[in-house]
């Protein structure tokens, strides 16, 4: 009797996790079918998220992530660096801890099964303050110091977001209730499968919090051209410390890093723009427009003037 009843108790588990991830996919699937977006990626503003959908497979993309939240919720993506990709699937959640340039790819994609995202953009500040609330998980085992952390998605977290949704589909409930949602899905995230690499980034003495500094001054000082060892001191590590730590958080050197930032920056700003080729190299950092388009074309498979014009006519 005891095992039929721990049994049927699992099967009701396990039926309410599903029925909370139909619910978000069925959710975020009436949102983009609202915003007219049959295919891509649309922000919804009321809820300050990106959703994402896509009927078939795509090319390698690079763009930048910013610390974030993402959940497939039917489909497959590869996602990382040059040095390291991790494949996330239906039922699980990527969190990313850092600024980071990334190449991705949707992997699995039909008419009838589309793949469905969504991201949910990260407050630092508001994780900063539950921190203390929230037992240290930092002296447990040790974890890839990569960035990007693959887990299966809670299921609460599927309902909190579900219900954070709903919310926002009108002013005083978002007012009212959204933000006292969004403060749960913070706080989901410290004391869920993502607990470490979050409490890492938060920790100000860890060795993810001392990268993410560099990060920030890289992102900040942009056109001028790096030097390792000053930036090592400036966030307390020695030179050969700090060029192993942020290839293992980051996934990629230094200089590497700032080329890829410099190089996402110029072609955004190709794209919504009418700026010169020229005054968009040299506004991120090159001193050769040559060089700079040299660079661009290896990155992206085309010229800056020809990606620009491809983005004109579409």
């Amino acid at each position: 009797m005891t095992v039929r009843v721990g049994v049927l108790q699992i099967n009701g588990i396990l039926e309410a996790n599903e029925m909370n991830s139909r619910n978000l996919l069925s959710q975020v699937t009436a949102l983009l079918d609202q915003a007219g977006v049959a295919e891509g990626a649309v922000h919804h503003a009321h809820s300050g998220t990106h959703l994402l959908r896509h009927h078939a497979t795509t090319d390698l993309n690079a763009t930048v992530y910013r610390p974030l939240l993402c959940l497939v919720l039917q489909g497959a993506k590869q996602v990382g660096s040059s040095a390291k990709t991790l494949s996330v699937r239906a039922g699980q959640s990527l969190i990313v801890s850092h600024t980071l340039p990334v190449i991705s790819r949707v992997t699995e994609a039909t008419p009838e099964a589309p793949y469905t995202a969504l991201v949910f953009p990260l407050d630092l500040d508001l994780l900063r303050s539950l921190a203390p609330a929230v037992p240290p998980v930092l002296n447990g085992p040790s974890s890839d110091p990569f960035s990007i952390c693959l887990c299966d998605t809670d299921p609460g977290l599927d309902d909190a977001l579900f219900r954070y949704y709903l919310q926002c589909e009108n002013q005083e409930t978002r007012l009212l209730l959204g933000s006292i949602t969004a403060r749960e899905i913070h706080a989901r995230l410290l004391i869920g499968q993502h607990a470490q690499v979050l409490q890492r980034l938060l920790w100000h003495e860890s060795t993810a919090s001392r990268i993410y500094l560099a990060t920030r001054d890289i992102q900040a000082n942009l056109q001028e051209a790096i030097v390792v060892g000053e930036l090592a001191h400036r966030v307390g590590m020695s030179n050969s410390s700090f060029f192993e730590q942020f290839k293992a958080v980051t996934g990629t050197s230094p200089l590497q890093y700032q080329k890829d930032l410099r190089l996402l920056t110029a072609r955004d700003n190709l794209r919504t723009s009418s700026a010169k080729v020229s005054e968009i190299a040299f506004a991120v950092g090159y001193e050769s427009s040559a060089q700079f388009s040299r660079e661009y074309s290896r990155k992206f498979g085309k010229s800056p003037r020809q990606d620009r014009e491809l983005e004109s006519a579409d």
